[in-house]
């Protein structure tokens, strides 16, 4: 099948689901696009709704916009050789980071832990699709069964307390021995009390400040972890 062909056929799944469009985003230092959700604030918004009148199982759609942490993650990527590297990108959203590092050579698994940007991920990493596969991984809900990654990455995913422990065992189960996580975020307070706690649960801790050119004065932090010895 070509890959026209699996186009259509993702487009036609995502147009069934949400509006969507492509965006034009520099990725790895290449003018590239995204697909991403149309209407981040209304999908937010209806979440709300549904929350609000006791639906269970409803998420708030925080992938459905492309965060400014991806693209810090994105630039700080490239300080790192990942030719043939085995990635993973937990809660990846639009996909940027991932994206980024399989353009940059690396053979990535994007995950999220919900469908929908799962359908946008796949048409967004089409043409390097020998490098990519998407799956769904929830912290502290699935395993994959993939050998251990060298290097995993993660955009804006420490906003939530309540997940910090299921995050903190996602990474436990998936780094292999000697491997690094790449946190992204953009200097949150909430993520400021993360680093202290994640340090506390046996990680050693470096951190970077990368500063983007569409607004210099909000630099992007970077957290590298690995396991203390």
């Amino acid at each position: 099948m070509s890959d026209d062909s699996v186009m259509q056929g993702l487009a036609k799944l995502a147009d069934e689901k949400i509006k969507w469009h492509w965006e034009p985003t520099m990725i790895a230092g290449q003018e590239s696009r995204l697909a991403v959700a149309s209407d981040p604030d209304g999908m937010l918004i209806e979440a709300c709704e549904r929350q609000d009148a006791g639906e269970e199982g409803v998420i708030d759609p925080f992938w459905a916009a492309t965060w400014r942490a991806a693209s810090g993650l994105d630039h700080y990527l490239e300080r790192i050789d990942l030719s043939g590297m085995r990635v993973l990108e937990l809660g990846c959203g639009t996909g940027h980071a991932g994206l980024a590092a399989a353009m940059r050579g690396a053979n990535v698994v994007l995950t999220d832990g919900v469908n929908d940007p799962l359908m946008l991920v796949r048409m967004s990493t089409l043409a390097v699709a020998d490098r990519c596969r998407v799956e769904r991984l929830r912290f502290g809900l699935d395993r994959l069964d993939d050998p251990k990654f060298p290097l995993i990455l993660g955009s804006d995913v420490t906003y939530l307390r309540a997940l910090w422990p299921e995050l903190d065992q996602c990474l436990r189960d998936h780094l292999a021995d000697g491997g690094e996580v790449l946190l992204s975020d953009p200097f949150r307070f909430i993520a400021n009390e993360f680093r202290d706690w994640i340090q506390g649960q046996g990680w050693d801790y470096t951190e970077h400040k990368i500063e983007l050119a569409d607004d210099p004065e909000h630099p992007i932090r970077v957290m590298q972890l690995r396991l203390a010895d």
